[in-house]
Order: structure tokens, then C-alpha cells, then sequence
């Protein structure tokens, strides 16, 4: 195993970005950079040994310090919306920055994601790994306490990108961190996902208003285009919209699942191109996933001048679910205490 370490650019202040390479045995690789410890590509095999890249993204780190659809990012201090930013802790509420019309998105404006995160780089024979480190001080977007971070991306010979979040906390807060890769199996430059075949392990989504946010309840997928037990072909899904009232806010498929295996660690999700034969198995201990389809993606200049458009890529994002910390019959919880350590691991697994 090997990582490449190669300059990215620099940031507006000057300080300089780098992008690393973790390339296993067989040629297969992740790169990343460490500003927002944002994943660019994923290159691996389809069923004819073809190397194609699998990760939708960007050349160049302009690209990515500007709007960018969250695209490959690594996301925090919370994953998905909070109604209206505001919630309650300890009996004191709290407001946090809103950057999705009334209401708080993946950790708002200036969240993790747009941090220049420190790296340590580890190999061994069967696999690599970037450690990335970051510190989010008492109050940043409004959120409670310090919060120090360190997230492990994993590459190892068997096509496994293993990623682990860990955090520790000197106050009472919120942690809820995920991962914003867009995939599309047939290559990032393909054009849309719908050939795609998906399974979601769950029975339920947790049902939104027309601004995407939780009802607080949760409604059986059976008989519905949200069903995903049986490997549902995303175009067949895509085409019920209309007759779907959960998906027309979304434009498509933007929507929490409630994992049956809740937060024991299990197979979450397959995802499946028939073309290529590329299939990916997504593994976490955290209890749902957001499965998003790039409903509103309208991006050009990605990688090799790619244009990015809707439905161009798709989103497995385990997490706790949307709004938590307002809903507190959603499966754990979302809280970290300072006697306690944030630690998930979510597993992106390549076959072919």
C-alpha cells in the first residue's frame, strides 16, 4: 500500500492544501484533500478489470471552496437539517446558524466542512489511512463546548473505504457526523443514476414538510416509490414522483430511512450498476441513512470538464436521524456529554 502526497492549491489566506492518494495493490484508490477532508475520487475495478472513477468532484480546490452541493465532504458538527436551527439542551436553547432557508444544514455555513483539517498519514501492508484532525472551538455556527474531532478514512486491498468518526466534547452538545460522497458506479462522468439498482435496509423513512423537515413520526415505505427492499431500479422510482406526495419537496429521492438493525453494526445499503458491474455495500452502526439523489445538482466544470446535473450521483449518508435532538423518539440520540466519546464507523465497500 502507498500514499501519494501532492500540492492542491492554497487556501485565501494563503496556507497551503494538499491532496493524498491511497493506492492498494491492485490500483484501486481513494484521493483526498484536507481542506474539509473532502473525498475527490474513488477509482475501482468494473467487471472487466476497467478503472473508472466512481466519486463525483473536482480538479482543482477552487472548485471546492466554492458552492459545491457538499459534494465528497466530510460533515459536521451535525449531518441534516435542524428545524428552524434551534433546539434545547439541558433546559437552555440554543440558536445555530441557518443556511437552508429557515433551517440548519450539515453543520451550517462554516461547518467542518470548510476547515483545513490536519492529516496524519499511516501504512501498512493491507491498507492505508489518512487521519484527519480538526478542532471546533466553544460557540463556532453557535453550537456549545469545544469539540475536538479526528475522522480516519481507511483504504484497504479489498476495494474497503472504512471511515471512522471520533470526537470528545468539554460540554454538553451536538454531534451527528456523515459522509457527502455522490456516487454513480457507472463513472462520475456517465450521466444519470437511474440504471442504478438500490436496497435500503429499512421499512420506514421518517416523513418531511415541503422544507424537508421531520413530522416526527415515521410511515411504512411498502406500496410507495420509497420502497427499497427489493432492489428498486432508481429511474422505475424516479418516474412515480408525482404520484408520491413525500418526494415531490424533494424533486426525488431526499429522505431518512429508519435501518431495521437499528445501531447494531450491519449492512445498511447496496447500491448495484448492471452495466458495469460495479456494486457497493455500505456497513454502519449508526441506526438510519439519507439516501439523496442529486435531485437539484446543477454543477459544471467537475473532473475532466464534466457537468454534473440532476440525478447525476447519489448519496448514502448514515447518520442519526434529521431534527434529532427535537424528536427525542428517534432511535439514540445526538447529544454528546463530556464523559462520553463520539465514535461510529461506517464501511464503503467496491466489488465487482
Amino acid at each position: 500500500m502507498s500514499i501519494q502526497k501532492v500540492h492542491f492549491g492554497n487556501m485565501p489566506d494563503g496556507r497551503d492544501v494538499f491532496l493524498y492518494t491511497m493506492k492498494n495493490a491492485s490500483g484501486a484508490s481513494v484521493s483526498m484533500t484536507n481542506y474539509g477532508a473532502i473525498v475527490t475520487s474513488i477509482c475501482v475495478p468494473d467487471k472487466n478489470g476497467q478503472f473508472g472513477d466512481v466519486a463525483l468532484g473536482f480538479d482543482s480546490l477552487d472548485k471546492y471552496l466554492q458552492k459545491h452541493g457538499s459534494m465528497g465532504d466530510t460533515i459536521g458538527r451535525y449531518g441534516n437539517r435542524i428545524k428552524s436551527g434551534r433546539f434545547t439542551l439541558d433546559g437552555v436553547t440554543y440558536q445555530l446558524n441557518c443556511n437552508n432557508g429557515k433551517n440548519h444544514l450539515h453543520g451550517g455555513p462554516e461547518g467542518l466542512s470548510s476547515k483545513l483539517w490536519d492529516v496524519t498519514e499511516s501504512s501498512t501492508a493491507y491498507a492505508d489511512s489518512l487521519i484527519f484532525h480538526c478542532f471546533s472551538p466553544d460557540g463556532e455556527e453557535n453550537y456549545p463546548g469545544n469539540l475536538d474531532v479526528h475522522v480516519t478514512y481507511s483504504w484497504d486491498n479489498d476495494n474497503n473505504l472504512t471511515i471512522r468518526y471520533q470526537a470528545t466534547t468539554d460540554q454538553p452538545t451536538l454531534c451527528n457526523m456523515t459522509n457527502h460522497t455522490y456516487f454513480n458506479l457507472a463513472g462520475h462522468d456517465s450521466g444519470n443514476i437511474c440504471d442504478h439498482m438500490i436496497r435500503i435496509e429499512a421499512d420506514a423513512i421518517t416523513p418531511v414538510d415541503d422544507e424537508l423537515i421531520p413530522l416526527g413520526t415515521y410511515m411504512p415505505v411498502v406500496g410507495t416509490p420509497l420502497d427499497m427492499n427489493g432492489n428498486m431500479k432508481l429511474g422505475e422510482g424516479l418516474s412515480q414522483m408525482q404520484s408520491c406526495p413525500q418526494m415531490i419537496p424533494a424533486g426525488g429521492y431526499d429522505h431518512n430511512y429508519v435501518l431495521r438493525k437499528g445501531e447494531a453494526f450491519g449492512l445498511v445499503a447496496t447500491a448495484c450498476d448492471p452495466a458495469s458491474g460495479r456494486k457497493m455495500y455500505v456497513f454502519s452502526d449508526q441506526p438510519a441513512v439519507q439516501l439523496y439523489t442529486a435531485c437539484t445538482t446543477d454543477l459544471s466544470g467537475g473532473k475532466n470538464g464534466a457537468h454534473y446535473g440532476h440525478f447525476s450521483g447519489f448519496c448514502l449518508e448514515t447518520q442519526h436521524c434529521p431534527d434529532d435532538p427535537n424528536n427525542p423518539q428517534f432511535p439514540g440520540t445526538t447529544v454528546l456529554r463530556p464523559d462520553k466519546a463520539y465514535d461510529t464507523s461506517t464501511v464503503y465497500a467496491f466489488r465487482n
